[in-house]
C-alpha cells in the first residue's frame, strides 16, 4: 500500500513555480527610473512657471508610476482566459472611449484627444490601442484558417481599422492611428498571413498615410520641414532644430544631470515628446545608447515570451504577447525617430520614459498582462511533464 501512494504521488504534478521573468521586470524597472529622473529634469523649470512649483510635474510622475506599479502588479494576478472571454468589450470599450473623446474631449495644442476625469486627463487612443491588439489576438485564434488562406480573413480586421482609423483622424491623431495599424499589421503577420496579402495591406497602409498627410496642411508643412528643417528654423522646424542642437550640445558623455539648455524653453515639450533629446544632451551619446540598449532588450525578450507561448499552443497568449511588442517597439521607434530628425514631427511618447499618466498606465497594464502571459506558460512547462509521464 506505501508503494502504490509514493508510486501515485511521483505522479501527480507538483505545485506549479510562482515565477515570472525577473529579467524583463527589471530592465521595465530601469526604464521607468530613467524616466522619472528624465522627467524630472526636463520639467522643473516648465512646472515653475506653468504652476510655481518646480517639482509639481514629476510628483504626478511619480503618482503615475505608483499606480502604474499597481495595475502591473494587479494585471499579473488576472488569468488570461478572462481576458480572452472579455476581448470583444474591450473593442467595444475602445469605440466608446474614441466617441467619447470627440464628445465630451478637451482640447490641447489643437488636437482633441484627452477625457477629463478631473484629477487627470485620459487619452483615448493609449487604451484604444491595447484594447485593439487584445481583441486581434481573439480574432486571430478565432479565425486563424481563415486569416492563413483566404481574402475575407485580411478584410475583416481591415473594416475595423477603417473604422478605428476615422474616429482617430478626427481628433485628429494620426501618430496613434500610425501605430495601431503597425501593430494590427505585425499580429496578422505573425499569425502567418500569406505575403501577397502584407504586400497588399502595406501599400493600402502607404496610400493612406499619404493622403492623410496631403489632405492636412500642418501636416504637409511637417514634412516640407523635415526635409530641411534649418530652412525654416524658425517656423515649422523649430522642435527638429532645436532637438538637434541638444543632440549637438551632448557629445560623447552629455552635460550632466539637469545641465540642459535646451529644456530651458527653447524645446518644446521637452518633458513629453522630446525627452530623448534631453537625455541626449544631459548623458551624451553613451547614455542615449545605453537607454537605446535598454528599449531593444525589452522589445526582445517581450518577443521571445510570445514565441515561447506560441511553441506550447497557446496562441491567444503568444498574439496578445505579439501584440503588446509591437505597440511598444512602434511607439518607441517614432518617437526616436522624431527626436533624431528621422521622421517628422509627431506627438508621440516614449512609453515609460516621457511624461504623462495614460500613457505610463497603460503601458504598465500591458506589460503586467504580458508577465501573466509567460507565468502561465512556466506553469503549463512545469505542469506538462508530469501530467504526460
Amino acid at each position: 500500500m506505501l508503494k502504490q501512494v509514493r508510486h501515485l504521488r511521483k505522479r501527480l504534478p507538483s505545485p506549479a513555480p510562482a515565477g515570472i521573468d525577473t529579467v524583463l521586470l527589471g530592465a521595465l524597472l530601469a526604464l521607468l527610473t530613467i524616466g522619472l529622473v528624465m522627467v524630472g529634469s526636463a520639467s522643473m523649470d516648465v512646472s515653475e512657471d506653468t504652476f510655481g512649483d518646480p517639482l509639481r510635474i514629476v510628483i504626478k510622475q511619480s503618482v503615475f508610476m505608483a499606480a502604474g506599479l499597481l495595475v502591473a502588479g494587479g494585471a499579473m494576478l488576472f488569468p488570461i482566459e478572462r481576458i480572452q472571454r472579455w476581448s470583444g468589450v474591450g473593442l467595444l470599450v475602445t469605440f466608446i472611449l474614441l466617441v467619447l473623446v470627440l464628445v465630451v474631449g478637451r482640447e490641447i495644442n489643437g488636437s482633441t484627444r484627452w477625457i477629463p476625469l478631473g484629477f487627470f486627463n485620459l487619452q483615448a487612443s493609449e487604451v484604444a490601442k491595447l484594447g485593439t491588439v487584445i481583441y486581434m489576438a481573439g480574432y486571430l485564434v478565432r479565425h486563424l484558417d481563415q486569416v492563413r488562406s483566404e481574402w475575407w480573413g485580411f478584410f475583416k480586421p481591415l473594416i475595423i481599422m477603417v473604422l478605428l482609423g476615422g474616429l482617430l483622424l478626427a481628433e485628429p491623431d494620426l501618430g496613434a492611428l500610425a501605430v495601431l495599424a503597425i501593430t494590427v499589421m505585425g499580429m496578422i503577420f505573425m499569425a502567418g498571413m500569406p505575403i501577397k496579402q502584407i504586400v497588399f495591406m502595406i501599400a493600402l497602409a502607404c496610400a493612406a498615410l499619404g493622403a492623410g498627410i496631403y489632405l492636412a496642411p500642418y501636416r504637409m508643412a511637417r514634412v516640407v520641414s523635415f526635409m530641411d528643417p534649418w530652412a525654416h528654423a524658425y517656423g515649422s522646424g523649430y522642435q527638429l532644430t532645436q532637438a538637434l542642437i541638444a543632440f549637438g550640445r551632448g557629445a560623447w558623455f552629455g552635460e550632466g544631470l539637469g545641465n540642459s539648455i535646451q529644456k530651458l524653453f527653447y524645446l518644446p515639450e521637452a518633458h513629453t515628446d522630446f525627452i530623448f533629446a534631453v537625455l541626449a544632451e544631459e548623458f551624451g551619446v553613451v547614455g542615449s545608447l545605453s537607454v537605446l540598449a535598454l528599449i531593444l532588450f525589452v522589445t526582445w525578450r517581450s518577443l521571445q515570451l510570445g514565441a515561447r507561448a506560441e511553441a506550447r499552443g497557446m496562441l491567444y497568449h503568444a498574439y496578445v504577447a505579439y501584440g503588446i511588442t509591437l505597440l511598444f517597439a512602434s511607439q518607441a521607434l517614432i518617437n526616436l525617430g522624431v527626436n533624431t530628425g528621422a521622421l517628422p514631427t509627431k506627438g508621440l511618447a516614449l512609453p515609460m520614459i516621457s511624461y504623462g499618466g495614460s500613457s505610463l498606465l497603460v503601458n504598465c497594464l500591458a506589460f503586467g498582462i504580458l508577465l501573466r502571459i509567460d507565468y502561465e506558460r512556466r506553469r503549463l512547462t512545469h505542469l506538462q511533464p508530469a501530467i504526460e509521464d
